[in-house]
């Protein structure tokens, strides 16, 4: 379902992109001829004063676009395209692991009353109802406490490594996207100076005008894919805490919960088998 909802945001955003750019494409053909004969009229006509902010702010998302644009929609989109990806990924991680995060605390004392008021299966039922990977874990302890300590114990051990391995999903994909940004940024940085070369080469002559077109797309393309990258590694390194925290949460209070066992059995006369 998770995977079915991120692909239908990442199509969505995709058209939605698609039509702005085709619309910013058709747009420039009308503005010169439109612009040009306006400039006396506007001498004579007082200007109302717009609101500052959201001049600023129209101004700033119309210069993304048309940066967008002279970069080359060809080597842009890609940049685009991992960008949106890598952030559905994003999206979809902090979700997960907010929803993972537990009050690992509160989670041992309602477990160990459990075991005082209702034995093994309340304790069970208890994690069986709580969300979290923690939980999960103590389950699975608890479902083998008739099998001996070591069982247990490796019961718990096993399974922390699943929960660690469904944290992590995900990330692997992220950390390509951080190094595929910037890669597919100095590509198009290499086919702007061929194509400034091969501008050279047909005008026979060194001008700025000649070598203006290639060197935009060289230098735009360059700066979107490292941008995209260090916001990624953002998100990435975030992430990355995100996980070691609760690693190391539950890996402490998978030893709580050992010494719970512990002392429930000695506290009932029984012996965990050895």
């Amino acid at each position: 379902m998770k995977k079915l909802v991120s692909i239908i945001v990442v199509l969505g955003m995709l058209f939605v992109n698609t039509s702005v750019i085709l619309a910013q494409e058709a747009a420039p053909a009308a503005t010169p001829e439109s612009t040009a004969p306006a400039t006396p009229a506007a001498e004579s006509v007082a200007p109302a004063e717009p609101a500052p902010a959201a001049a600023a702010d129209q101004t700033i998302h119309q210069v993304l676009k048309e940066k967008f644009i002279e970069g080359g929609v060809g080597y842009m989109t890609p940049i685009l395209l991992v960008f949106i990806i890598a952030m559905a990924i994003v999206i979809e991680r902090i979700i997960y692991l907010n929803l993972a995060t537990t009050n690992t605390e509160q989670l041992l004392k309602n477990v160990e009353e459990a075991l005082k008021s209702g034995g093994i299966d309340a304790a069970k039922e208890l994690c069986r109802n709580t969300k979290g990977p923690v939980a999960s874990i103590f389950y699975q302890g608890l479902d083998r406490y008739g099998e001996g300590v070591e069982i247990v114990e490796k019961a718990i051990v096993s399974y922390g490594g699943v929960q660690m391995g469904k944290l992590e999903n995900g990330m692997i994909w992220l950390n390509l996207f951080i190094a595929l940004a910037p890669s597919l940024g100095f590509f198009g940085t290499v086919i702007g100076m061929v194509k400034a070369f091969d501008d050279i080469a047909i005008a026979g002559d060194i001008s700025p005008t000649i070598v203006a077109s290639g060197m935009k797309i060289a230098l735009l393309t360059t700066v979107f894919g490292l941008v995209v990258a260090m916001i990624l590694q953002v998100f990435y390194n975030y992430l990355l805490n995100k996980i070691s925290g609760l690693v190391n949460n539950m890996e402490d209070s998978s030893i709580s919960m050992m010494d719970i066992l512990v002392n429930y059995t000695s506290n009932n006369g029984e012996t965990l088998k050895q």
